[in-house]
């Protein structure tokens, strides 16, 4: 009786332990699945909210919601075809992670060293999409649908009250540690705009050019 009673409580703690195991491993998945959506919310938002107003605009009546009042005269960008306006934070070292990462928190980043609207060579802005949730929910995600554009899509840069209007002329994909177009070199005026790619990573980076039709 005794040995059967000792039995009965080891197959009892074996289950209760076993009901523990699957709990946390449960309660592991959850939580995966929860930094997992809270690290794309922001691309999906941004996704949903592109696709929206490009099919409300086929809807005969119906007006763009987007406002393309520039956020900051001083220095903004408005891209239309994106829903996308923000601030830009002038003079960012980008080999600097903390100074770009407090300026990214703040808008879109201008690269230290290279032009600045309406001079002679190239202007290099950069924004990028967390790698977590928590920087993610930090982060602007102006940059997100970067891939979105095409050539002749309009983007305009606003610097110390002037409008700058630039055509896009082509886009690539780059490696990470690809840094030659920041020299902000060049015989034209000319804008580049970066993110990383694919959006939530920080594999590669998206380059867009454009060069500028208007000042």
């Amino acid at each position: 009786m005794a040995t059967s009673k000792k039995k009965t409580s080891k197959v009892t703690r074996f289950s209760s332990a076993a009901r523990v195991f699957i709990s946390v491993g449960w309660a592991c998945i959850f939580v995966a699945f929860l930094i997992l959506g809270l690290t794309y919310y922001p691309i999906l938002r941004e996704e949903f909210l592109y696709r929206y107003r490009h099919v409300a605009a086929t809807v005969p009546g119906s007006k763009d919601t987007f406002d393309a009042t520039p956020i900051d005269r001083d220095f903004g960008i408005v891209i239309p075809k994106l829903g996308a306006n923000a601030r830009v934070i002038p003079n960012v070292d980008p080999y600097d992670e903390k100074a770009y990462q407090t300026a990214l928190a703040k808008g879109v980043a201008h690269a230290r060293g290279t032009a600045y609207p309406g001079q002679t060579g190239s202007m290099f802005l950069f924004s990028h999409s967390s790698v977590d949730f928590y920087r993610a929910t930090q982060f602007n995600s102006v940059f997100y649908l970067l891939n979105k554009l095409e050539t002749d899509d309009e983007i305009d840069v606003y610097y110390q009250d002037a409008q700058y209007t630039y055509r896009v002329t082509g886009k690539k994909i780059v490696e990470g540690s690809d840094v030659s177009y920041l020299s902000g070199r060049g015989s034209g005026k000319t804008l580049i705009l970066m993110t990383c790619w694919p959006p939530g990573t920080s594999l590669k980076r998206l380059l867009v050019f454009a060069e500028i039709v208007a000042q």
